[in-house]
């Protein structure tokens, strides 16, 4: 992630630079006047970067107080931008200009400034407002492709790849945990958050009373605001993240420790604990692994995207 697009995400960080950017000298500043003499420097699927693209983004890069060789930093991130515009391009995403606009505004408001005045201190560095915009639109455009495709990541393995993953391991299904589970619930309205330390006493004092499920309601029933749901069976791989270090190990009638929660107070009851090993389980546990060792999806997709591209350097 470039130092911009972290600015993008938290436009405060970039004031006291586009402040700074008026007292900068002009001599200092990149000269992006010559367009019409501008040379074609890069060939990116047949994507021209220009020396005066590469000017506009070395001007960028000043605003960002970066260091370095600007030019050859400048010239790598517009390869990888047109890398990134060609695969949003094929896959049809096409960004609305009032969004580009209204992503624009809501960075100058976040700086302090109008449109106007964020686009003259824009204009004035050498970067353009319409170079930014351009970077916003593409920005967007990319965070939706790849989104995406973590989507399509995260989604369950067909029959298909589950058989041919067996196959390839060359061992036995895979097996899971699988727990039956009810979850108490102290209730404290949030009127009265002041009650949780009380009320996570009350739910410690009956977490000791209950010996199987068979009999939470009867002991809820006595107390008062407290409520039991059944959850049903529930594999462990299905355990969200904040309840799957409780559960887990845990047998029939054991009990979660408490957790303070926007309903209350909160715990889990164990009804029944069993190894299961069938095709549910072998979907859900290699999907699981796919999508822990697939990496960050933005960078992976580029990376296809470079090792397929034609890239000619002139």
């Amino acid at each position: 992630m470039t130092g911009w697009t972290k600015a993008l995400r938290k436009p405060r960080t970039m004031a006291a630079v586009l402040a700074l950017t008026m007292a900068i000298p002009a001599t200092s500043l990149v000269s992006v006047s010559s367009a019409q003499a501008s040379d074609i420097k890069v060939v990116v699927n047949d994507q021209a970067v220009t020396s005066y693209d590469i000017a506009r983004r070395k001007a960028f890069l000043q605003l960002q107080r970066r260091k370095g060789n600007l030019t050859q930093m400048a010239t790598d991130e517009l390869i990888e931008e047109a890398l990134k515009r060609s695969a949003v391009q094929r896959a049809g995403y096409r960004i609305p200009e009032n969004r580009v606009n209204e992503a624009f505004a809501i960075f100058a408001r976040g700086n302090k400034m109008s449109t106007k005045q964020m686009t003259q201190i824009l204009n004035q560095s050498g970067v353009t407002a319409k170079h930014f915009k351009e970077f916003i639109k593409l920005q967007i455009g990319w965070g939706q492709l790849v989104q995406a495709q973590s989507g399509r990541r995260a989604g369950l393995m067909n029959e298909q790849e589950v058989v041919a993953k067996m196959l390839e391991r060359g061992g036995p299904k895979p097996t899971s945990t699988e727990y039956t589970l009810q979850k108490v619930i102290f209730v404290v309205p949030k009127s009265q958050r002041g009650r949780l330390a009380q009320r996570r006493s009350e739910a410690n004092s009956m977490r000791g009373r209950i010996g199987d499920c068979s009999n939470t309601i009867a002991v809820a029933s006595q107390l008062r605001d407290v409520t039991v749901q059944d959850l049903g069976r529930v594999l462990e791989l299905q355990l969200p993240d904040g309840w799957k270090d409780e559960v887990s190990g845990l047998q029939a009638g054991q009990t979660t420790r408490t957790k303070d929660s926007e309903n209350g107070v909160e715990f889990l009851v164990v009804c029944r604990a069993r190894q299961v090993s069938d095709d549910r389980v072998a979907q859900l546990q290699f999907s699981t692994e796919e999508l822990k060792n697939g990496g960050n999806s933005g960078e992976d997709l580029l990376k296809l995207l470079r090792e397929n591209a034609r890239i000619q350097r002139r």
